[in-house]
């Protein structure tokens, strides 16, 4: 914590965080989680927490002595209000009254937050609305550009992100904060262990667990979702392949470790998947980890693996490749969305920059990428969408050219392999990249208090001349 950066408990400001119940487990809990620890010496934080059948619903929970104890302060001021679901305009306008917030922060997909957008002209004439926000693929949602108008700051997950909220917004983005904030993780939960940690008995035992007690020399960490977009079955596939591959010798020292829900009805079950493919009873070693895990031993799934495998089709940004870096363990991913900040493509010589005329990569266009990065690039783009969101890119790539990935990988001398997992953590933890929460915190400081100095109540009424609606035609090309 920079000393400048502390105000006194009576002095911050108050944001209304409405997410997930940040105690949850969650990608967007989990991020709610690290934004408020990071900034509670800057800001006093109240979070509507949602979830889909919350047993605490009606409560209020004090959490500022828990949140003191993880930051170090004697004075944070943290609550949370349980919800069911995320919210209603009659529960914002009672909290508005009883908490009396600087500001109002919102997380996650636009579409949950639409009763807020509605309400926006009657919120924003007395505080702004902050959007940590992500979009997973373009072409550019001209149809999120009402949702996107009405907040005063968008801070983009990614660097795709923050693009295409300049896209959509055009000229209306000229009186908005637009920031830059990347997901970032604990440095001190997600980090490579010492060799006595590796040592010890608590890690050889989970380590001894989680192998099925087998001589597994290689072993590939799956840790997301079982949705559709996620491509668990392909990344089963490619592992099969892979495995194939193997001299006889090898093959069932070889393993894939899916940390994910074995059986989704947003995804498929997956042990049919594996019994079709690569049963046991074959020689293949494909393992669930069998649960939720405290996040000290989710830091030994990362630094037990090789390597950390993500096929998404679709993915905003990719919660586990960054905690693979911060282990220093190498990934192999598909190239879309918010992937690609995490693998550092290089253009012009410096870190990829995203715009109207290259918004993506997920053509190829660019190969060269830092060496702790594996990509694996769609075959595929075909456009999908719903009545809600008419169209995206579902990027797909092929499961074969993942399983080209993995036998790179495999075949990579251990002390190099390493050393590529190293120059990824260094990059990551580093100020260009900063895929930490202290940094991620620091970001927020500082688009939030932009904010607050530039910040101006909105007009009660705008009036809008037929003549000057823009139509809502696409803004950047289909190939790039």
């Amino acid at each position: 914590m920079k000393k400048e950066s502390y105000i006194k408990k009576e002095d911050r400001k108050k944001i209304l965080l409405l997410c997930d119940d940040i105690r949850a487990h969650s990608g967007v809990a989990h991020m709610g989680r690290e934004m408020i620890t990071e900034t509670c010496h800057r800001y006093n934080w109240v979070n509507i927490g949602g979830s889909v059948k919350h047993p605490d619903e009606g409560k209020r929970f004090d959490l500022s002595e828990d949140t003191n104890k993880r930051r170090g302060l004697d004075d944070s001021s943290v609550f949370i209000y349980p919800i069911t679901g995320y919210g209603t305009p009659e529960l914002l306008r009672g909290m508005l009254l009883r908490e009396k917030p600087d500001a109002i922060f919102i997380i996650t997909d636009p579409r949950y937050w639409t009763w807020l957008f509605d309400m926006e002209a009657e919120v924003r004439k007395h505080i702004p609305i902050i959007y940590l926000n992500i979009w997973d693929n373009y072409p550019a949602p001209i149809y999120n550009k009402t949702f996107y108008e009405s907040c005063d700051a968008l801070l983009g997950i990614s660097k795709q992100t923050v693009n295409i909220n300049k896209l959509v917004l055009g000229d209306k983005g000229d009186n908005k904060v637009i920031g830059y904030v990347p997901h970032g993780v604990d440095p001190k939960v997600f980090r490579p262990l010492t060799v006595e940690e590796r040592e010890g008995e608590e890690y050889t035992s989970f380590v001894s667990k989680m192998n099925k007690e087998k001589d597994i020399e290689f072993t590939v960490l799956y840790n997301s979702r079982n949705i559709r977009r996620k491509q668990v079955p392909d990344t089963i596939l490619a592992f099969k392949h892979f495995v194939d591959g193997l001299p006889e010798g090898k093959k069932k020292k070889a393993m894939l470790l899916l940390h994910t829900q074995a059986v989704d009805g947003n995804g498929t079950d997956l042990p049919a998947v594996i019994e079709l493919l690569a049963p046991e009873s074959q020689g293949y070693n494909i393992h669930f980890t069998g649960g939720p895990l405290p996040p000290e031993h989710m830091n030994y799934l990362y630094n037990l693996a090789d390597t950390t495998i993500l096929l998404s089709s679709n993915e905003g940004w990719g919660l586990a490749l960054t905690e693979s870096l911060l282990t220093g363990t190498p990934f192999i991913a598909n190239v879309t969305g918010g992937m690609q900040d995490q693998m550092r493509f290089i253009k012009d010589g410096k870190w990829m920059e995203l715009d109207k005329d290259f918004p993506s990569n997920h053509r190829g266009t660019i190969t060269e990428c830092g060496p702790w990065a594996f990509p694996v690039y769609p075959t595929s783009r075909s456009l999908v969408g719903s009545p809600t969101t008419p169209y995206i890119w579902d990027d797909r790539c092929d499961p074969e050219h993942a399983t080209i990935r993995l036998r790179e990988i495999y075949d990579m001398p251990t002390q190099e392999r390493e050393a590529a997992g190293m120059k990824g953590l260094e990059w990551a933890t580093g100020p260009e990249a900063g895929f930490t929460s202290p940094i991620m915190g620091e970001r927020v400081i500082e688009n939030i208090d932009r904010l607050f100095a530039e910040w101006t109540p909105r007009e009660g009424s705008e009036l809008i001349l037929a003549g000057d609606l823009e139509e809502n035609n696409i803004n950047h090309s289909l190939i790039y």
